[in-house]
């Protein structure tokens, strides 16, 4: 086995470590040991596979362990990830043989601690090896299953059954351990959706457009983020969800628009993009680094009519007048339970006392930010989770306080047809799950304000 690929297993552990046990995001972490190490792109794949894999099915794996220990033998932090990171690989990628997973698991063992460590690791993989993994379909309580099965916490799963039935949340988690295809934005200013697609092609990436903005395109082959029209700005990378926000806002050109919570940036530019660069968007964020990724983008895309500064959305009436914008975007801060493919670690790190909490901001920003809309003016409200305390509740909330509001009964006609009468549609907006268009879970609404 060679010194790089033993590397890379001990690189894995390193960073499964630090997400776990040190609260570090996944995807920064990934990213700043990938720069680090300047590893080959197929090398820098399989970390990135076994780290987020890894992490994604922990509870899963977790189980798993426990079918092959007799004792309550107390074993470290970095055994337990030793062995679900092996787990992970025998289980899940066909590439990796055993034998290989199994002797670079045991040099490790030896290396980080001793001999019997070694010795445990071996007979446990082995046992695995020669055993199989449990059969979960012998879990008789439905939500345990599931809770075992996809790996999300069991009050999670509980919650998300009263809230929607296990039907659809066994598929919103089958979902959310899935791997989602890349989509990004062409900023139409500077190509066009079938330009870039051409010259996409000539770079051997393949990508199809998006049939949920028609400046959507979603990357079926090839890694984006390596080709030329990255580097110059032709497009952003952005979720389709996501984009709908922005397509749904009913926007024209020479508005002033408010996206009063705007870091990264991804909707404020689609804004100008849909504007045509032609109106004002002023952009917010509570902490000034994350406002200064806005003016960043901004001035990446080459977008003049964005001005982004730091600022409590609370505190907005403090900046402008009572009706001074034509449209509003709340893209409120949330649990971020809708993005649980691409960061696993939320699934673990978040708790009932966290979705209350948020819900208790969400609304105190609804309730400040909403004198700023003008008479006929339209408010977006958007958060990219799935808990009715978020989502629905909140804007049910907003509307018995505040009688001049009302959702806005076009949106719904706008929608794109797959969702207009999906599952997740109720008299307060649309709920996005991520098995609806394979893509992040979001919620959405569009509600107007009666002169």
């Amino acid at each position: 086995m060679t010194k790089q690929t033993y590397n890379i297993r001990n690189i894995a552990l390193d960073l499964l470590m630090r997400i776990s046990d040190q609260g570090g995001y996944s995807h920064l972490v990934i990213d700043q040991m990938l720069k680090k190490h300047q590893l080959e792109s197929r090398d820098g794949a399989l970390l990135t596979e076994i780290v987020y894999g890894t992490l994604q099915r922990k509870l899963t794996l977790e189980y798993d362990l426990t079918n092959f220990i007799r004792t309550k033998k107390k074993i470290d932090k970095w055994v337990k990830w030793l062995l679900y990171l092996s787990f992970y690989q025998m289980k899940y990628l066909d590439k990796v043989p055993d034998h290989a997973v199994i002797h670079q698991s045991v040099e490790i063992a030896k290396r980080k601690g001793h001999k019997g460590i070694a010795n445990f690791v071996n007979g446990i993989l082995r046992s695995a090896q020669r055993d199989g993994f449990p059969n979960y379909q012998n879990v008789n309580d439905p939500v345990k299953r599931v809770s075992i099965e996809t790996s999300h916490p069991l009050w999670l799963v509980k919650r998300w059954n009263e809230q929607y039935g296990i039907e659809i949340t066994e598929q919103m988690c089958q979902t959310n351990i899935t791997h989602k295809k890349v989509s990004i934005r062409v900023q139409p200013l500077r190509i066009s959706r079938e330009q870039l697609l051409a010259r996409l092609e000539n770079s051997d990436i393949k990508a199809s457009p998006s049939s949920f903005s028609e400046q959507g395109l979603v990357i079926e082959e090839g890694n984006i983020l390596k080709d030329e029209t990255f580097q110059e700005a032709l497009f952003t990378i952005q979720d389709e969800s996501s984009m709908l926000v922005a397509e749904l806002m009913d926007l024209n050109e020479g508005m002033t628009v408010l996206d009063a919570c705007s870091a990264p940036g991804g909707k404020a530019t689609h804004i100008a993009e849909k504007m045509s660069d032609n109106g004002i968007v002023y952009a917010y964020d509570l902490h000034a680094k994350k406002a200064e990724l806005v003016r960043k983008k901004a001035r990446d895309l080459g977008l003049k009519s964005i001005q982004s500064a730091q600022s409590d959305a609370r505190k907005l009436q403090e900046k402008h007048g009572q009706q001074s914008f034509d449209r509003i975007l709340i893209d409120a801060p949330c649990s971020g339970l809708g993005v649980l493919r691409s960061k696993p670690d939320i699934k673990y790190n978040k708790t009932r006392e966290d979705i209350e909490k948020l819900s208790t901001i969400q609304k105190e920003i609804l309730h400040q930010v909403e004198p700023l809309l003008k008479n006929e003016g339209k408010l977006m409200y958007s958060t990219c989770t799935v808990d009715r305390e978020e989502n629905e509740e909140v804007i049910k909330d907003f509307l018995e306080k505040h009688q001049e509001y009302r959702v806005d009964l076009a949106f719904f006609d706008e929608l794109p047809e797959t969702l207009r009468n999906s599952t997740g549609r109720s008299e307060f907006g649309v709920q996005i799950f991520p098995q609806d268009i394979n893509s992040d879970g979001f919620f959405m609404t569009r509600l107007v304000k009666d002169s």
